[in-house]
């Protein structure tokens, strides 16, 4: 009796480690922002040695996204970038980033992405644009919020 008193128990208490929950609506709305930053960045993107556009990524993002929400894999917007945005879950070589001269891991890129829509107080999607200075004159996409 004792033993299966214990086994329930483990069971019971294992269940949390087992089962995510689903993302909360702030996760969802930021990791749309995430991928909709992304296709809209005019950066590239490279899966497994080859660069893609940045919408194109951001559908295989989704794809990605869709897949780890059936299995119940990714409630955050930390886990979207771990499970889904990092690396290729067929090769495990990592993703990078392309804007203009700047490369990186598209994990430092999703990183800063999301620490810019916390900072901006909501997830809203920000968009490219070119901004002008004070001259009128045009610099590189700039990042903003709608």
């Amino acid at each position: 009796m004792k033993t299966l008193l214990s086994f329930s128990l483990g069971v019971l208490l294992g269940l949390p480690l087992l089962a995510q929950a689903a993302p909360s609506e702030k996760a969802k709305a930021e990791i749309t922002g995430l991928m909709d930053n992304l296709a809209n960045s005019g950066c590239q993107f490279q899966r497994n040695g080859d660069w893609h556009e940045a919408g194109e990524a951001r559908a295989h993002l989704q794809r990605k996204y869709d897949y780890l929400l059936k299995k119940n894999l990714v409630d955050t917007s930390e886990l979207f970038i771990q499970r889904a945005a990092s690396k290729s879950s067929v090769s495990g070589k990592p993703y990078r980033v392309k804007c203009g001269a700047l490369e990186l891991d598209s994990a430092v890129w999703f990183d800063m992405q999301l620490q810019r829509l916390r900072k901006a107080g909501n997830a809203t999607p920000r968009r490219a644009r070119l901004a002008g200075n004070q001259n009128g004159h045009r610099h590189e996409p700039v990042l903003t919020t709608r």
